[in-house]
């Protein structure tokens, strides 16, 4: 996609503690300079995606319905976007450190839509052993293709990333899973695999949600991550296929995490597309590239349909970890009401980590946040698929994201 005339970059891009800045208004800078460092091991600097001019620091609309300080940067029409010379380390002579050091400089996140810093995953704890990496290819949302074609365009690109994590981790066996609805991307690794590596590629079965962690490493290794536990605590890491390549691009020329692979469908859009797009842009002049909206269009949502969030302003930018932005018409979106359970059971069978979706809703309703946690709402991932199956229409993956909310709040007054 080409630069457009504006860029808006917040500092909350990632997992963690929100980047701190370092530029002030009126300052030029160059693609790929840093506008904002790393505030903490657990956090990203956020880097210009365009040569240009700093006109505002402030707050402004973000993808996930708040206010975020973001740094608004007027892109030079006039510039060549190239980027400084900058030293492009050579990865095999370098420590663990420096390799997690480089990671975390260039800003690279989870790519897959939970943004969590890449680096923090390639350093566990010293009293875990790691036996297994799994790249996870699987992109089981609907309408989503970034990952797709990620691996079918720079098979090369995400092997070569995926080489890099394995020696850092010290890992003697990798797995990248990919479902099999996605043949060509199969083939295109399969075709590209090293020789010297235990690197294979698993074909999975078509289904929702697949991709979630701990549904991929169940499929992969058979194991089951307990209850508020992390990959670790089985041996195992998972890291998106996008952001193997984008270790990769950091070690080939160098420069950051400055943009990524979108995928702009749904029937609500004229043009859908994936497209190279400069992080910070807009999503209404992503959309407007794309041919704009249809007239029927009833919603704007980030991420896939399930687990996406819908929109309330189209000023809001896309970032590091926005996998795509999809456009529905009222006829995929329109409900009839909301009405009260019925106690069918139908979000119970759905559910893919075995929670009563049921009882936590009506928790949810009444406020009752305290008694969700014995009910296991940590282990809910949002997935959406009780909300899906609900005959009543119940908006039960939003209530639980609310309750998840308020309880972190509710914890964070009384510490």
């Amino acid at each position: 996609m080409p630069f457009p005339d504006e860029l808006v970059l917040p500092l909350r891009q990632h997992a963690g503690k929100p980047a701190r800045v370092v530029v002030k208004v009126g300052d030029r800078v160059e693609r790929g300079d840093k506008l904002a460092e790393a505030d903490g091991f657990v956090s990203v600097p956020i880097h210009a995606s365009a040569a240009g001019r700093v006109v505002a620091i402030e707050l402004w609309p973000h993808i996930d319905g708040s206010m975020a300080t973001a740094v608004r940067l007027q892109v030079d029409r006039h510039a060549m976007q190239i980027p400084r010379p900058r030293l492009v380390p050579k990865w095999e002579g370098l420590s663990r450190e420096q390799v997690i050091a480089a990671v975390q400089g260039a800003g690279v996140v989870g790519l897959g839509g939970a943004a969590f810093p890449t680096h923090v995953k390639l350093a566990p704890p010293r009293d875990v052993t790691i036996h297994t990496l799994i790249i996870n290819g699987a992109e089981c949302e609907p309408y989503l293709t970034s990952d797709h074609r990620t691996m079918v365009e720079y098979p090369a690109r995400v092997l070569l990333g995926v080489r890099v994590m394995m020696r850092t981790l010290g890992v003697p066996r990798a797995v990248i899973g990919v479902e099999r609805n996605k043949p060509d991307a199969i083939a295109a690794l399969s075709a590209a695999l090293p020789a010297d590596l235990d690197l294979t590629v698993l074909p999975l079965t078509v289904k929702y949600p697949q991709g979630a962690e701990k549904m991929l490493i169940h499929a992969v290794t058979g194991r089951e991550v307990p209850s508020g536990q992390l990959p670790a605590s089985v041996g195992v890491v998972v890291q998106n296929v996008g952001s193997a390549a984008a270790i990769a691009e950091v070690f080939e020329t160098g420069l950051p995490l400055i943009e990524r692979i979108v995928t702009v469908s749904g029937e609500g859009v004229r043009k859908p597309a994936n497209l190279i797009v400069p992080v910070g842009t807009k999503l209404i002049d992503l959309l407007d590239y794309c041919g704009g909206l249809v007239d029927d269009v009833s919603a704007v949502i980030v991420g896939g349909p399930m687990m996406g969030v819908a929109q309330a302003n189209l000023d809001a930018p896309v970032t590091k970890g926005t996998t795509g932005v999809v456009a529905l018409t009222h006829a995929q979106t329109g409900r009839d009401g909301v009405y009260p359970c019925i106690s069918c059971g139908r979000c119970l069978d759905a559910c893919p980590v075995f929670l009563n979706p049921s009882e936590l809703g009506q928790l949810a309703q009444l406020g009752r946040y305290d008694e969700m946690e014995p009910l296991h709402l940590a282990d809910c991932m949002i997935c959406g698929s009780c909300s899906y199956v609900c005959p009543s229409n119940i908006p039960l993956a939003q209530l639980f994201s609310f309750s998840k909310l308020a309880l972190r709040r509710r914890k964070a007054a009384i510490a």
